[in-house]
């Protein structure tokens, strides 16, 4: 497949998964299993498309950032309630996948992990849906710094792939009594220092992986990472809608389906 249509796929895959409950990661290693190209060529180019799906959250949610921002200027415990629970629940994947790095690298690379990973994940939340009930909508500076910390820590999960960054934070939010819209929001706003974290740490470790190589280029990067933007942009809006009136069972079953076709694809293979 041409590299120009294939950066524009995955830009488009990235933005559509990223902050759904199945996995965007494990949607990208995947795609590397079933269309055969070659993960150490495109390992920049998944690092840097990731960063088109943070500004739509940004872009998206730029008025609640810009206003806390200068709350906490003032003072204003509101806004210093906000931040203190982003931070907190930021933390624990920060020091855990320093310790880890290697770990995860290595889990990268298997698409049986991913495919098992999104079966287990899909239960989960069908078992969370069944038996949370809906709670009121208070707003992520409403949490307790002892739940941010709690949702932190389920962050964790997701550095296994195929688990979800996005999906073990909101279920984890709904876990702790946190309503469906409110846990949309606070994995969102989660992510910007999550992905940005993760994103630095890669390329400070590996300095290479912004000289780029000889078959992925700054045109493929910048394909991938607009597309990745427009198509996050869409469905970050979409998706608090859908949430907070449905619920996430349909994409546990979703998950369910991927990871059981995957697997019997990677057996037969």
């Amino acid at each position: 497949m041409d590299t120009i249509v294939t950066a524009i796929l995955l830009g488009i895959l990235e933005g559509l998964t990223e902050f759904l409950p199945v996995s965007s990661t494990g949607h990208l290693i995947l795609a590397q299993a079933w269309f055969g190209y070659d993960p150490a060529q495109w390992r920049q180019f998944n690092i840097l498309i990731q960063l088109g799906a943070i500004m739509a959250v940004v872009v998206t949610y730029f008025k609640t950032f810009w206003t806390m921002g200068i709350g906490l200027l003032r003072g204003e415990q509101k806004s210093f309630r906000f931040v203190r629970n982003i931070l907190l629940a930021f933390m624990p994947a920060a020091v855990i996948g320093l310790l880890i790095l290697d770990v995860i690298d290595a889990m990268l690379e298997s698409p049986t992990v991913v495919a098992i990973a999104l079966i287990v994940g899909g239960i989960a939340i069908l078992v969370l849906e069944r038996t949370i009930p809906t709670r009121e909508e208070q707003g992520v500076e409403a949490l307790s710094w002892k739940a941010a910390i709690g949702v932190g820590l389920v962050q964790c999960l997701a550095m296994i792939p195929g688990t979800s960054r996005s999906g073990a934070t909101i279920m984890g939010a709904l876990a702790m009594g946190v309503g469906r819209k409110t846990a949309a929001e606070f994995s969102f706003f989660l992510a910007v220092p999550t992905m940005l974290g993760a994103s630095v740490v890669k390329i400070f470790q590996e300095p290479d992986l912004l000289a780029g190589t000889a078959a992925i280029g700054w045109t493929e990067i910048a394909l991938g990472f607009f597309s990745s933007f427009v198509v996050a942009l869409i469905v970050v809006r979409a998706f608090v809608a859908y949430v907070s009136k449905r619920g996430f069972a349909p994409f546990a079953w979703y998950r369910i389906v991927i990871g059981a076709i995957s697997l019997g694809w990677l057996a037969m293979r």
